[in-house]
């Protein structure tokens, strides 16, 4: 009797420590399973998550900006009108007169020079490749190619450039990359060569040109433009006043120019004509 008690005591025991084995080999599996399906789930995020990109540190040309914002405040036109009272300086002697300009761009700059009671004094036609100027207190007229207008500035003025400093624009082949940019208070100031041409270019905190430089050393030239007192007109920024000096050796001319009047892209005649009875000046 006490054997057979023993024996179902012993089976028992055996019966509930095969559970437990049992149990805790499922507790096991459990377990390594939840650990690989972790790693697993890990392993997968960490493929899946794409990799977070260092910010791109971009360097800014401080020149190449300056000459963006220079070019953006550029004036852009088809036609330019003015009348303007002006004052000319020649050799100490100074004439006030009247000055009426007109540009088609790129083709063609006509101006008419008038003295009191609006008698006229001259006609002037500037294009890219010639001049012709009407003198009517003398009688004359002079013909000459572009390159005439270098007897006052530099070899390297051209028609395009006289036509920019005429509405305040900078002169475009003074804008590149290879000049030397310094900053003078609210003033960006910047200089460079054009062939034996050495020229500066001052700009006023809104990048609008307010000084132009251009000395031509070993030919003993220089011609200097001071742009003054801003205004607006059909949504472009001109200057109203515009001074230019030219110094050609000892030799030096001034000219004052007040806009009273300016309008753009308006249509526009050139007239011209020179009287048969007049002589050509050489």
């Amino acid at each position: 009797m006490k054997r057979n008690t023993s024996n179902k005591m012993l089976l028992s025991y055996k019966l509930q420590n095969h559970s437990y084995i049992k149990l805790f080999a499922v507790c096991c599996l459990l377990l390594m399973f939840s650990c690989k399906a972790k790693k697993q789930l890990v392993a997968r995020v960490a493929v899946d998550t794409p990799a977070i990109a260092k910010p791109t540190i971009v360097k800014v040309n401080p020149v190449i900006a300056k000459l963006a914002a220079t070019r953006n405040q550029q004036v852009f036109f088809n036609t330019f009108t003015a009348k303007a009272k002006a004052t000319l300086t020649m050799d100490g002697a100074s004439n006030d007169v009247t000055i009426n300009i007109r540009i088609n761009r790129d083709k063609e700059i006509w101006v008419l020079v008038t003295a009191a009671l609006g008698i006229e004094v001259a006609r002037l036609v500037v294009t890219p490749d010639s001049l012709l100027l009407i003198n009517k207190f003398e009688n004359v007229y002079l013909k000459q190619p572009f390159s005439y207008i270098h007897s006052f500035a530099g070899n390297q003025v051209n028609y395009k450039m006289l036509q920019s400093l005429l509405v305040g624009n900078a002169v475009n082949e003074f804008l590149n990359e290879k000049d030397s940019l310094k900053l003078d208070g609210g003033n960006t100031i910047l200089s460079g060569n054009l062939q034996d041409l050495a020229f500066k270019l001052v700009l006023g905190p809104d990048m609008k040109v307010t000084q132009t430089i251009m000395n031509d050393q070993a030919a003993g030239q220089s011609l200097q433009v001071t742009n003054s007192t801003l205004i607006l007109v059909s949504n472009k920024v001109i200057p109203s006043q515009i001074g230019m000096v030219s110094m050609v050796k000892d030799k030096k001319i001034e000219l004052t120019l007040h806009y009273n009047k300016i309008d753009f892209d308006k249509v526009q005649d050139y007239p011209f004509s020179i009287n048969p009875k007049f002589k050509e000046q050489k």
